[in-house]
């Protein structure tokens, strides 16, 4: 589903949505450079949004949750920078307090909505974004009222393409319905194909793109680590996710020699074999797919963009594809506001 041409920086192109941007293949998710993932270098993250960019990369994602809008924050510059080069996406709906590292409160409603879009446009230094998502989904509030203060927001100038993310696929045709969607983010990978019960064919039926967040299962699919409790420095959230520690990740880890047989036959790494699954899908499904692994080093972006020119053939396919199935452990402790929870 991607153009036939490629960009400045060689990435094929696709197009999010039947009216969205024309984005590289791949983007770039920016959580870990604030939050979630350890201490971070920003110098380093600096020079990787740079690295990103060169090498093809257009579309770079955030959130406001993401260290409650430092991530937001330390976009800025780059934005300025580079703001006719890229497209620029940002999430609203979880809500969090600076005094109370533990809340969370899932908020769609359109007076929130307004207050977080703001808020974001003034930390991000634009006067538009070019992709807003609902990070997630409230169900007592109607998507009609969400969605509806979210196409103001288009008709105001203020936001140029709208997205879901972690919705079902009847949730996708009923904003869809409202407004046109462009994107959905969620979950997708290897380890997690929730998605593929509803929300991927449902976007595949209303020419919407799917963008998949973790397509490297949280770095656990590159074999960068073994148990988070025991890998990882302190405060890494990944210690908190069920299949990442004690019997569910000795267990995961096993599932990890076919991903290492094929990378042996492409003489790729391990993440590169699952990003290129990923981008593959997109011609199992029919719609465009453009997964946003996130990173900090430079170094990991040149190995993860390479992904997208590897292709996988039908027995490698087959090796791959019933790994899902085994998997050990939730992709949270708490899934009750992901679209697996819904279905």
């Amino acid at each position: 589903m991607s153009d036939t041409t490629t960009n400045s920086g060689g990435l094929p192109t696709v197009r999010l949505g039947a009216d969205g941007p024309l984005v590289g293949v791949q983007g770039l998710g920016c959580m870990g450079m604030s939050e979630f993932y350890g201490e971070t270098d920003e110098a380093a993250a600096r020079e990787t949004l740079e690295t990103a960019l060169g090498a093809g990369v257009t579309l770079f994602d955030t959130a406001d949750i993401y260290g409650q809008g430092d991530n937001e924050e330390f976009l800025a510059p780059f934005v300025r920078a580079h703001r006719d080069e890229i497209t620029l996406a940002t999430k609203f709906a979880v809500e969090r307090r600076r005094d109370d590292p533990t809340y969370r409160m899932i908020r769609n409603d359109p007076p929130y909505i307004r207050q977080a879009v703001e808020a974001s446009l003034r930390r991000l230094g634009t006067d538009v974004i070019d992709l807003y998502y609902m990070h997630r989904r409230d169900p007592a509030v109607p998507l009609s009222e969400s969605v509806g203060a979210m196409a103001e927001l288009v008709a105001e100038g203020k936001v140029r393409h709208l997205g879901l993310s972690e919705v079902t696929g009847a949730e996708l045709r009923e904003a869809h319905a409202v407004h046109p969607i462009a994107a959905v983010q969620s979950e997708w990978s290897l380890f997690s194909r929730d998605v593929e019960r509803s929300a991927v064919g449902a976007a595949a039926e209303l020419g919407v793109a799917f963008v998949p967040y973790s397509p490297l299962g949280r770095g656990f699919l590159t074999g960068a680590f073994t148990d988070a409790a025991t890998d990882l420095s302190s405060g890494d959230f990944r210690q908190s996710q069920p299949r990442f520690t004690g019997e569910n990740a000795r267990h995961n880890a096993d599932l990890l020699d076919p991903v290492r047989k094929a990378a042996k036959a492409h003489g790729a790494t391990l993440g590169q074999i699952a990003l290129a699954w990923v981008h593959q899908r997109a011609a199992v499904h029919g719609l465009p797919v453009v997964p946003i692994p996130g990173t900090r080093k430079s170094s990991r972006v040149l190995e993860n963009t390479a992904a997208a020119r590897i292709t996988l053939d039908e027995m490698e396919l087959a090796w791959l594809d019933p790994i899902a199935e085994h998997v050990a452990g939730d992709r949270y402790p708490d899934m009750s506001s992901t679209s697996a929870d819904r279905e």
